[in-house]
């Protein structure tokens, strides 16, 4: 039987090794989500031979996809090893579902779930920002340009506490404690830039107005070519601040092709908002009952 665990910093390594070989790319399973996130959703792994297990406990217990050399999985064993006759898995991605249902024909149920996918943009077209369908976000950038006087620095830790105290005074601002999600996201936030040295791969920005912080975000170098982006919070007295703090971020790390901007969650105005800066992909997910 799998022994379930906290999710710790010290095997970060050796996760991010597993979820290499797996070719995993939903931001879902990032370390840096992983953790953050683990108190929320009260995450739990389990080490097995190849594969490492991820249970969630909150709102419901449910399990996400396994990580690790997946071609190479007994899955009938591995998935034994649960000891459950009808697991249910939740922001399964595409690969996967597909691999169980062909290797279960008929026993199991996948659906797949939009509110989940993740949305895939070109870091090349959210630099440059050109042509008509962006011309909106190009005008607001220009304002920003033109209206105040800005500098960006990339995140480090001599600004780590000026961030912090930043991401308080927006959530007051926003009135975070009158929204479960935006309270837990919260958390995760000051949970990530207090363990920032100890976070591997983790990266982000700061736009200052007048020597005073007006939007931060915090990313993920996930793989040689992907960003995940876990936060992006600004003080839209300011016109044009996150298209300012999207587009210079983007800018400073330029090397990367792809930006992950994770889902919308069902959120109508946030699903139109990631439309509007055209994503070039999406990662499906899947929920997958086994009968």
């Amino acid at each position: 039987m799998l022994r379930f665990e906290p999710i710790s910093l010290e095997k970060q390594d050796a996760y991010r090794k597993r979820l290499a070989a797996s070719t995993v790319t939903a931001s879902d399973y990032s370390f840096v989500n992983l953790w953050g996130w683990a108190q929320e959703y009260g995450l739990a792994w389990a080490w097995g031979d190849d594969l490492v297990w991820i249970r969630q406990s909150w709102p419901e217990e449910v399990y996400w996809a396994p990580v690790g050399c997946l071609g190479e999985a007994r899955w009938a064993d591995a998935l034994a090893g649960l000891g459950e006759s009808s697991p249910v898995f939740t922001r399964v991605p595409r690969n996967i579902a597909f691999l169980w249902e062909k290797s279960f024909p008929g026993k199991v149920e996948v659906n797949e779930v939009r509110d989940q996918w993740d949305y895939l943009y070109s870091v090349e077209d959210l630099v440059k920002l050109s042509g008509n369908r962006y011309h909106k976000k190009k005008n607001l950038l220009n304002q920003f340009r033109k209206r105040y006087d800005y500098a960006y620095h990339d995140l480090d830790p001599k600004i780590l506490e000026k961030i912090i105290a930043m991401q308080k005074r927006w959530c007051v601002w926003k009135d975070c404690e009158s929204s479960e999600l935006l309270a837990a996201e919260n958390r995760v936030v000051v949970r990530l830039l207090r363990a920032w040295s100890r976070l591997r791969n983790i990266t982000g920005g700061a736009v200052f107005v007048n020597g005073e912080d007006a939007a931060f975000c915090i990313a993920e170098r996930f793989s040689p070519n992907i960003l995940i982006m876990h936060a992006e919070k600004g003080f839209t007295e300011y016109i044009g601040i996150y298209q300012a703090i999207n587009q210079m971020f983007l800018a400073a790390h330029h090397e990367y092709r792809l930006v992950n901007r994770q889902q919308d969650l069902g959120e109508a105005g946030l699903r139109k908002a990631k439309l509007s800066y055209h994503p070039v992909d999406f990662v499906h997910k899947y929920r997958v009952r086994f009968l």
